[in-house]
């Protein structure tokens, strides 16, 4: 029997193959960082190339879901459109029905609970995307929320999706502090991002989420600026291993 075929079979050993092959869309997708500081959270996506005639402003991987809330995806742009559209219906039907703006925590939940219903039927496969939230808990401390096509959602520090998860997940937790500023937060999701981005700031894209504030996209020129603020330094860092690389004139 082939079990990748259905989508309400387990394989004898366990396994929904069709979620696991959701998961290899999202690890086909544009790579994804997500920060958490003691202030604020900071959302850091690539930007594929574009093709020349097509306006970029139409391909979007940053989008808010409310004033306080905002989703960066991985995978499939079609699947992410859906999801989002509903997301954004359940935050305005929360806070007619509670009257008051819903956490990040509670539409992460919905979220994942969207995506675990595609995965019990008949006549429907999962979505194929990874999501990022970033927002702020009914006590007004910075969150970052991360569901899967299996419909699981997990809360972090830090982390990293999309291509080369793995990679950029390890440099995460290498140069990750806790007590980091907003400012050293964007550097680090920029800095992690440039392990496999090229063309530096002209492909990625960066939002900030303070407390009590809206969603700010970093422009284009900030972003250049922190680039060249990490290359400048890798630089400098190269030259330093040379210099004590050369032996001293006095020796042999």
């Amino acid at each position: 029997m082939s079990y990748d075929r259905a989508i309400t079979i387990f394989s004898p050993d366990g396994h929904l193959f069709q979620v696991e092959y959701a998961m290899e869309a999202v690890k086909r997708g544009a790579a994804v960082v997500g920060v958490r500081t003691k202030d604020s959270v900071i959302l850091a996506v690539e930007r594929r190339t574009t093709a020349k005639l097509q306006d970029s402003r139409s391909v979007r991987k940053l989008l808010p879901l409310d004033e306080n809330i905002t989703l960066a995806f991985a995978g499939l742009n079609a699947d992410a459109r859906v999801l989002i559209d509903k997301a954004r219906m359940q935050c305005q039907s929360y806070r007619l029905s509670q009257e008051v703006a819903p956490s990040v925590e509670i539409i992460a939940r919905y979220i994942a609970e969207v995506q675990q219903k595609y995965t019990q039927r008949g006549g429907r496969r999962p979505f194929g995307i990874a999501t990022f939230l970033a927002g702020f808990g009914e006590d007004g401390s910075p969150q970052l929320w991360q569901t899967d096509p299996s419909g699981m959602y997990t809360s972090w520090k830090a982390n990293a999706t999309g291509r080369s998860m793995k990679e950029l997940r390890e440099f995460l937790e290498k140069h990750y502090k806790p007590d980091a500023s907003t400012e050293e937060g964007v550097k680090l999701s920029i800095m992690t991002l440039m392990e496999i981005v090229e063309s530096g700031s002209k492909n990625i894209e960066v939002a900030v989420l303070r407390r009590g504030s809206h969603t700010e996209i970093l422009a284009e020129s900030d972003v250049a600026a922190v680039v060249q603020q990490i290359e400048t330094a890798r630089e400098e860092g190269l030259s330093d291993d040379d210099e004590e690389k050369q032996p001293d004139e006095g020796e042999d």
